[in-house]
């Protein structure tokens, strides 16, 4: 998908961590941060989820909301959730529908093999509905926390 930024931010509905459905809809007057990761209890995932943990209250100072998506169970969330004291909701998208609105899910190299998946990606949505930020592909896990936590304080 092309790059969303300026556009309105694709609504969705998905269960979440907490047991509860999400919407976009719950969030408007935030800034929320969604996003987009291939696994739970993977190496880049789980170091991309603690940077968000890490960085969580200074997310919060700014009225940020970070939900993660990725399409594993709301079970294999919990786990995760619990293993690394994640302090945000993680919402699951077994359809892949939201994925792909959000250009998130599609083709990709892994090992030099082209192979259909979750694209690791961030979308911030202001608190009016529109992207104003768009990573379509996140290069470095560890990282991209911080590189958000930049890009709202500049806001």
């Amino acid at each position: 998908m092309s790059d969303l930024e300026g556009k309105k931010a694709p609504e969705f509905t998905l269960e979440g961590s907490d047991g509860t459905f999400h919407s976009l809809r719950d969030y408007a007057g935030k800034t929320v941060v969604l996003y987009f990761y291939p696994k739970d209890n993977t190496p880049g995932c789980t170091k991309e989820a603690c940077g968000f943990r890490d960085l969580h209250r200074e997310l919060l100072a700014m009225d940020a909301v970070v939900l993660g998506v990725s399409k594993d169970s709301l079970k294999a969330h919990g786990s995760f959730i619990e293993k690394f004291g994640l302090p945000f909701v993680l919402l699951s998208d077994l359809s892949t529908e939201v994925m792909k609105a959000y250009g998130a899910f599609g083709e990709k190299k892994m090992y030099g093999k082209t192979t259909q998946g979750t694209i690791r990606s961030t979308v911030i949505i202001a608190p009016d509905g529109r992207v104003v930020k768009h990573w379509p592909t996140v290069k470095k896990a560890e990282s991209h926390p911080q590189e958000v936590v930049e890009f709202l304080k500049a806001l």
